[in-house]
C-alpha cells in the first residue's frame, strides 16, 4: 500500500507561528539560491528555516560584541 501526502497549504500552518512572522524580500545570486535550496532539501528543512537560524546566530554574535 502506497501512502501519498499532500504538501501543507498556507492555511494548514499553525496560526500562533504565522502571527509572529512577517514577509521580507532577499535578493541572491541565482547560483547561491540554487545551492541553498539544494542544501535545504538535503537537510530536510526549508530555506526559510536556514535563513532564520543564520540571522539569529549573527544577531547573537553581534550582540555579544556590543555588550
Amino acid at each position: 500500500m502506497q501512502v501519498t501526502t499532500m504538501p501543507k497549504s498556507k492555511g494548514a500552518a499553525s496560526k500562533s507561528d504565522d502571527t509572529k512572522k512577517v514577509n521580507t524580500s532577499l535578493r541572491l545570486e541565482r547560483k547561491t539560491l540554487k545551492a541553498l535550496k539544494t542544501r535545504a532539501i538535503e537537510d530536510d528543512t526549508s530555506v526559510q528555516k536556514i535563513m532564520e537560524k543564520l540571522v539569529e546566530g549573527y544577531l547573537k554574535k553581534a550582540g555579544a560584541k556590543t555588550s
